[in-house]
């Protein structure tokens, strides 16, 4: 089983006013609502492809309500715990000459309803994948996610970390089957500049050095390297298409390397799998669906092993 953590789901209420003018009263003229959080994402992505997953994480109030609802309408199972006190986000994302976003604070973690999540993920056994991904809230210990792989070391669980600079740094002990820096995060870590797919191939060998078994890098429009735990070296380009959006995107080529690694255990399969699902929400207004996925797979035949 597949199982994702969002410690801080949303709401992702996604308004668009033409020519948005300070202090007046505007008027929509689009709007969505998506449910937000990069764990959720990644459950998605799975579920549009025919994996399932299960969201663990917290929520509350009577937002916390509907993305327990939302979930179940994107086709994946939920075990969110329930805190007591604030709300689930509702993260506000204004389109227009600019963008501009107001994100909530979310509800109170306390140390007992981490204990909580500690013990659902206790019960992970080996073959199951745990998906980490994104930042952490102020009420929770940085460092829970060594806290979750640490608990988890030595009982076969696969875990995939998507997250930035000390967090993602500070697991690399663990050994986690898969992380995902951008080249820029990557850069950031080591406090350079990577210029060339030759320099990000270096840095992404020293994080394999430092205990991770494979990097895949995302590299916006210069497409994406992956180093693997064999030494391999796989670069993709990227699909063609306009970018709408670039919410979720990372998140999704985490779902589609994930779906297509699990389907064949071939590397350069899972790289354009999780090009091609990158890709498909970057061209779409919400999450990439399989049709677009697939479309994009086809598209990126003949790239792979450098």
């Amino acid at each position: 089983m597949i199982y994702t953590v969002t410690f801080n789901p949303a709401l992702d209420y996604v308004a668009r006013v033409e020519h948005f003018i300070a202090g007046a009263v505007n008027r929509t003229v689009e709007e969505h609502i998506f449910y937000g959080g990069k764990g959720i994402n990644v459950s998605a992505v799975l579920a549009n492809l025919g994996y399932d997953s299960t969201a663990l994480g917290f929520v509350a109030g009577f937002t916390g309500d509907e993305i327990e609802r939302g979930v179940r309408s994107l086709g994946f199972s939920s075990d969110f715990i329930r805190v007591k006190r604030g709300m689930s986000r509702i993260n506000v994302k204004l389109k227009s000459d600019q963008e501009s976003e107001i994100n909530g604070m979310g509800p109170e973690i306390t140390a007992g309803d981490v204990e909580t999540l500690l013990g659902k993920l206790d019960r992970l056994n080996e073959g199951d994948v745990l998906v980490l991904s994104g930042s952490i809230p102020a009420s929770i210990d940085s460092r829970i996610y060594e806290s979750i792989l640490a608990r988890l070391e030595g009982k076969g669980v696969a875990a995939v970390v998507d997250a930035e600079k000390d967090l993602l740094l500070n697991v690399l002990k663990y050994h986690p089957f898969l992380i995902k820096p951008n080249n820029h995060e990557l850069g950031a870590m080591f406090g350079v500049a990577l210029e060339n797919e030759a320099a990000v191939a270096e840095y992404a060998r020293r994080l394999q050095g430092m205990g991770a078994k494979n990097v895949l890098v995302s590299m916006a429009g210069d497409g994406s390297l992956l180093v693997t735990e064999g030494g391999s070296v796989y670069q993709m380009g990227v699909a063609r298409g306009v970018v709408k959006n670039s919410v979720g995107a990372g998140d999704s080529m985490v779902a589609g390397f994930l779906a297509g690694y699990l389907e064949r255990k071939d590397y350069a399969h899972a790289l354009r799998m999780g090009t091609a699902a990158g890709g498909a929400t970057a061209f779409s207004d919400g999450l990439g669906t399989k049709d677009e996925i697939m479309r994009l797979y086809r598209e990126l035949e003949g790239q792979g092993m450098v």
